[in-house]
């Protein structure tokens, strides 16, 4: 079931207080509700699993909950959407238009045919959200977060980072600050020489420093 409130919420929510396991990879309702889910769970001892909200194959999820556990943790980082990179690894690899891309992203199923969550850097705000409450145990609506997508990203863009010596990629950040907690995601160019600028394609990737 899609969504964070309504259904969604209301099955996950029921479902936990019941004390039964929950599996989900639902990122819109985690983001919202996450923590208070959580809370839900630990206290009727039961499971509640989102691995596949965050990254796909790549057990993040895990990884921060148990390996990181001891850890403090000063920023997380990453490639958190597979249709963006896709789209900005063929317009450096091929020298063609975003909207050329797109159209192909969609024809393969990469994209949706309403492309705004993902190209406009919704998905990987929430994406964002869910990793900063296991990082930092902070609650910060992916709404709140800085967003800026990658449609106005041009083979202009492209050439002039590669002739610096910076690759394009769309990456959601959290780290911690003087001020707080600073979460932001937009296009950043990465020094093509850096481990996340190999990450090519619908591949996603994380850092956890």
């Amino acid at each position: 079931i899609g969504g964070d409130e309504g259904p969604a919420r209301a099955s996950v929510k029921a479902a936990l207080e019941a004390g039964r396991h929950v599996v989900t990879a639902n990122k819109a309702l985690l983001a919202k509700h996450g923590v208070a889910l959580a809370e839900i769970a630990e206290k009727k001892g039961v499971l509640l699993n989102y691995e596949a909200a965050v990254a796909g194959g790549i057990p993040v999820i895990k990884t921060m909950r148990e390996a990181m556990a001891g850890n403090s943790v000063n920023r997380v980082f990453g490639i958190l959407n597979g249709t963006c990179n896709y789209i900005l690894t063929r317009m450096e690899a091929e020298g063609v238009s975003f909207d050329v891309v797109l159209k192909d992203a969609q024809r393969l199923g990469y994209a949706e045919a309403d492309p705004t969550f993902d190209i406009e850097g919704h998905d990987t705000a929430h994406k964002l959200s869910i990793l900063t409450s296991l990082a930092f145990g902070t609650r910060i609506a992916a709404n709140d977060i800085y967003m800026e997508g990658i449609s106005n990203i041009t083979q202009a863009d492209i050439r002039a980072a590669g002739d610096l010596g910076y690759r394009i990629k769309l990456l959601g950040v959290a780290q911690r600050t003087e001020s707080g907690i600073e979460q932001r995601v937009h296009p950043t160019m990465v020094p093509t020489a850096s481990v996340i600028a190999q990450v090519h394609g619908v591949t996603n990737a994380v850092a956890i420093e």
